[in-house]
């Protein structure tokens, strides 16, 4: 007469629902409709059987006995043999052929109180755990309307009281079968949170390890792919993108008289440092190789040519400036020999996307403008920076750029006009908030721009200190 309280099995196969953890499988203990609905529906027979022995039920009652011992087997047919084995709610459903059986039988039986009492709890009690509040609403209205009609066929009974014993069985029937529901409830709520938990350590070790992979690819890449705005497939396109090369001057005399672990360890600060720098302006770092970096603009996302290209050159200028904070540390450290960056930077169409094979695949660019980018940087001098003419033009309105001529590049039809990166316009003068003066033993960065009103007081006691020093040597 009831359906189970909580079955996360699927409704056509009458399989058990399993939660799959990384490890091992959780199975989640289902009360299957079909016991279920046996126990409920034994649980009424046994109701009848004893109305009847104490005569409180007619004996053509008999005919609800055999329908209540064989309705269980003939719904468990219909759900899995016919259409209704396709229905999403077939439980829910189903549930509700069950109030109207249970209404109409306790309208037949004259409303006799405890036997009527307790089908009717069996039915709100399953509808309450299947459906909620709703399924209850509907189950109620359903075994009302069924109870009436069940009334009215067969009459009220001329007493609607029950005699001890059946009065017993009822309440005995009704609180097993709350009990068995409740049990298995209680089992289900326990598989549940025990999947919860394994799915939520899954989802920190999936986190972790995705944070982990993240280290091998640039930020905006990894986060295209995440999100899913990018799929992982060999796929190229072109598109239009300011391309950067930067390398050491001066790292492979360096290489000759350091340790390769001192090395290592240098250099890696310097990367990291740098790939702050250039997340910092939005920049998709490609690869490092050797003491070189390769960065590019415009590509997962893009702020438009001209800011795309005003990125690339900005960071390129702010990377000339922490060097010679980087190059000041590492005197500190007894590295004399002197570390310089030099840049290139090209705009134009490349082919970007994944290349490689399926099972290994690289995130770059390929083009002639990445080949014009490499020639600027090996022709830079030390602390200088190269841009190519189209990338001149897209940043000069707000960088002050200096003629170098025109080159000769591989690929291109004609000589390629470049020019060298002074500075920002806007810190060109009197006017400039950036400041610097490096010597041996001495070297200034300033940017009057990011600091404080404390931190200027600092700075101000700084100065003074290391001038009054400098004044009492020189007077000795």
């Amino acid at each position: 007469m009831m359906s189970a309280p909580i079955d996360l099995r699927n409704a056509s196969t009458g399989k058990a629902a399993v939660l799959h953890s990384q490890n091992n499988p959780i199975a989640i203990p289902p009360m299957p409709d079909y016991n279920g609905r046996i126990l409920a529906y034994t649980a009424t027979a046994g109701i009848i059987v004893s109305g009847m022995l104490q005569d409180v039920f007619g004996l053509w009652m008999l005919w609800l006995l055999a329908g209540a011992l064989s309705w269980p087997h003939i719904a468990h047919q219909v759900t899995r043999r016919t259409f209704l084995r396709n229905s999403a709610r077939i439980r829910q459903k189903m549930l509700l052929v069950d109030c109207a059986i249970g209404g109409g039988f306790v309208g037949c039986i004259g409303l006799v109180a405890i036997p009527s009492v307790a089908v009717a709890l069996m039915l709100m009690f399953s509808c309450l755990i299947i459906g909620g509040i709703r399924q209850w609403l509907f189950g109620t209205t359903i075994m009302a309307v069924s109870c009436a009609i069940g009334l009215a066929i067969a009459g009220p009974a001329e007493s609607f009281e029950s005699p001890l014993i059946t009065s017993i069985v009822a309440i005995l029937a009704t609180g097993l079968y709350i009990c068995v529901t409740a049990l298995y409830s209680h089992q289900q709520a326990r598989a549940l949170m025990m999947a919860k938990t394994q799915i939520q350590n899954q989802r920190e070790q999936s986190a972790a390890l995705s944070h982990k992979l993240s280290k091998y690819l640039s930020p905006q890449v990894w986060q295209s792919i995440f999100t899913g705005e990018r799929d992982v497939r060999l796929e190229t396109r072109r598109k239009k993108l300011a391309v950067f090369f930067s390398d050491i001057k001066g790292f492979t005399e360096l290489s000759e008289e350091m340790e390769p672990e001192a090395l290592t360890e240098l250099l890696n600060h310097y990367f990291n440092e740098m790939s702050e720098v250039a997340l910092k302006y939005g920049g998709t770092i490609d690869k490092f190789v050797g003491d070189s970096i390769m960065i590019f603009f415009g590509d997962p996302s893009s702020r438009g040519q001209k800011e795309d290209a005003f990125a690339c050159v900005s960071m390129a200028v702010e990377m000339r400036k922490h060097m010679k904070i980087l190059r000041q540390k590492w005197r500190s450290q007894g590295i004399k020999t002197p570390l310089e960056i030099r840049m290139g930077i090209s705009t134009g169409y490349t082919t970007v996307g994944n290349f490689g094979a399926e099972n290994r695949m690289d995130y770059t660019i390929i083009g002639k403008e990445v080949n014009l980018a490499s020639r600027l940087e090996s022709l830079a001098k030390p602390g200088e920076i190269l841009i190519s003419h189209e990338t001149f033009s897209l940043i000069k309105e707000r960088i002050m750029c200096r003629d170098k001529g025109k080159i000769t590049v591989k690929g291109f039809g004609r000589p390629v006009p470049i020019y060298e990166v002074v500075d920002f316009r806007r810190d060109m003068g009197p006017n400039r908030s950036f400041l610097e003066h490096e010597h041996s033993g001495f070297a200034m960065y300033l940017d009057s721009e990011k600091i404080t009103e404390r931190e200027r007081e600092s700075i101000l006691y700084a100065l003074e200190n290391a001038a009054d020093r400098l004044r009492q040597e020189a007077n000795s």
